[in-house]
């Protein structure tokens, strides 16, 4: 068969596929393994669910077209073609390190959190009519926005060229510190930046929602919230909505979920598209992705290239404008020239080498990405529904932090049992790293502040890993290391799965995990328990090796002086104290080893 250019049609010779058929073939290959089709469905925080397979008949509200209302496929007709805003960020006032990131890749700079009277000497250096500058003083944004007003305004510069965000966003501190929101601040800024015509003036900051645990369509209907709450209080000082429209910037968190984080960007032009036309000045979203903060470990920090590569690459496919990677040591303290030579070099690669920008909306068009938009987006806007049926921001913050800790609670339920898997943490842990040592960052705990999720009167600061890693440096400060000693049953080919699973769960918390090896007869297992000093011991082995061995072992292990005996299985005749499996609260069986033996947490 040939097609009417006279080319081979390739799949002239095989049937078209139909559902149904692929179905019966899924169906038969689950009914094997005793799993049914709902095992292949996946749900996010947001109720969304994920199916293996999308069709043309996952229907999804047209998409539009890049650079038009709704902004689903982009803001700019060109999308990213001539590449994304490459931003740094800097957390201390180093002159050398900026000058570094601008020569190798760097297209703007976020400074966070340094003393606004060294923004004169850190930009002495800076072109500002190219490197558009993005300040973020935190709960000092109107000392930090005015100090940075000053150096545009000193510098021979054109004001017309003069690009990047004077950061303010009180209701981000709200959020973040539970301060009152200082939206009058606004007012005092905005007089001081009328000056200058591409100068945005609020950056809306969707990462204290994210940080706290929240969920995708969380982060977004809060920050669509937000943005609204700032459009009133322009609109209310005297601009028009299209003047305070262009002020705005967005800012959200990219994860390691691609497909969620193509799916949120896309998701936010969507929603602010509604917003804008309804206030009768339709325009895109300014976005700014930042690679999420909470996702980040401290253990075993070099997995996190990996994330912050796949978030990086969704922010990208998504369509952000502007995308900060955030080194690898982030979540351990202030990142040296190394990690931000990495985090910088990952865009490059993923921009010059993979030329991920040279395709205008890469995902548009597959059934999956428009119709997860869809759905977050419909999520997202009932979520901020509600926010404003109570009232808007900042009264609904009560509403808004009580939803997301319970969203942060379901979440710690699934990094417990290890359904959200950490690589390097959770799974798969490093048990002979060498530690990465940074000074404390300005700002973060070790200079001053309180703990993740101890910030009096704010949402609270998490990190997906904390609890783990708590665990770890438990073990590490303890007198001798605690010790579970792996009862291996049978020859290595018997007992390696569940030995493997076993290791892993236990050196997630720190613990070592001596193991007997391949054994014949409970003897064998007996003597290398004695030898490993351990005082609990975990029984691995096959579902046959436990029907002949496990009762006899077990009890021989507490004869020689194992205080708790567990197995790697979910069922036994033998007389055990606690099983160990896929899905169970690997946390809970980590303290509660911590507390016998007596290892202080």
């Amino acid at each position: 068969m040939m097609e009417p250019s006279g080319e081979l049609a390739l799949a002239a010779e095989f049937p078209t596929p139909a559902r149904e058929a692929w179905l019966d073939l899924v169906r038969g290959v689950l009914r094997k393994s005793g799993a049914d089709f709902g095992s292949l469905v996946t749900t996010t925080y947001d109720g969304i669910d994920v199916q293996p397979l999308y069709t043309a008949a996952d229907e999804a509200p047209a998409a539009g077209f890049p650079g038009l209302p709704p902004f689903t496929r982009g803001g700019r007709p060109q999308g990213s073609v001539d590449g994304w805003d490459v931003r740094q960020q800097h957390r201390v006032a180093d002159r050398d390190a900026v000058t570094a990131d601008l020569e190798n890749g760097v297209t703007s700079l976020w400074l966070k959190g340094l003393d606004p009277a060294s923004y004169d000497d850190v930009l002495a250096d800076v072109y500002l009519d190219l490197a558009p500058v993005v300040v973020d003083g935190g709960a000092d944004f109107l000392a930090a926005g005015r100090a940075m007003l000053r150096v545009w305004d000193q510098r021979p510069v054109l004001p017309s060229q003069v690009r990047g965000n004077v950061g303010a966003d009180p209701l981000g501190v709200r959020a973040r510190t539970g301060q009152p929101a200082d939206l009058a601040a606004l007012t005092d800024l905005l007089g001081k930046a009328r000056g200058f015509p591409e100068l945005r003036l609020v950056v809306v900051d969707g990462l204290p929602f994210h940080e706290a645990g929240g969920s995708d369509a969380q982060e977004l209907g809060a920050s669509l919230a937000t943005g609204v709450a700032y459009l009133r209080h322009l609109t209310e000082a005297g601009l028009t909505a299209a003047e305070a429209v262009r002020l705005l910037e967005f800012r959200y968190a990219a994860t390691a979920d691609q497909f969620l984080t193509i799916a949120k960007f896309r998701a936010a032009r969507r929603l602010w598209a509604r917003v804008t036309e309804v206030s009768g000045a339709p325009a895109p979203q300014l976005q700014h992705a930042v690679t999420s903060p909470a996702m980040m470990t401290r253990r075993d920090p070099w997995v996190n290239m990996l994330r912050t590569t796949v978030a990086c690459f969704g922010a990208g496919l998504g369509g952000a404008d502007a995308v900060t990677v955030l080194p690898f040591d982030a979540a351990i303290g202030l990142a040296d020239d190394f990690s931000r030579r990495v985090a910088r070099n990952t865009q490059s690669l993923l921009l010059e080498e993979s030329k991920l920008a040279g395709v205008i909306d890469p995902a548009g068009g597959s059934w999956y990405v428009e119709k997860l938009t869809d759905d977050l987006a419909r999520a997202a806007w009932d979520w901020f529904r509600r926010i404003e049926a109570a009232g808007g921001l900042p009264k609904a913050f009560d509403l808004v932090a009580g939803e997301i800790a319970e969203t942060w609670a379901k979440r710690r339920e699934n990094l417990a049992d290890r359904t959200d898997a950490i690589t390097g943490v959770s799974e798969f842990p490093d048990p002979a790293e060498r530690p990465v040592v940074r000074p404390p960052a300005p700002g973060e705990p070790g200079a001053g502040e309180p703990g993740p999720g101890e910030r009096a009167g704010g949402l609270p600061r998490v990190r997906y890993a904390q609890e783990y890693e708590a665990l770890r440096d438990a073990a590490d400060a303890a007198p001798e290391r605690p010790k579970v000693f792996l009862a291996t049953l049978g020859p290595v080919a018997a007992h390696t799965a569940r030995a493997t699973f076993a290791a892993n769960l236990f050196q997630a918390g720190g613990i070592e995990t001596p193991s007997a090896g391949p054994t014949r007869t409970a003897d064998d297992v007996v003597a290398a328990f004695r030898a490993s000093g351990a005082r609990v011991a975990c029984l691995c082995g096959s579902d046959k090796g436990y029907a002949e061995l496990a009762a006899p072992v077990a009890d021989a292990l507490r004869e020689a002086g194992a205080e708790r005996v567990l197995l790697a299985g979910r069922a036994s005749d033998a007389s055990i104290d606690e099983h160990v499996f896929t899905g169970c609260k690997a946390l809970d069986v980590l303290e509660r080893t911590f507390d016998l033996l007596g290892v202080q947490r």
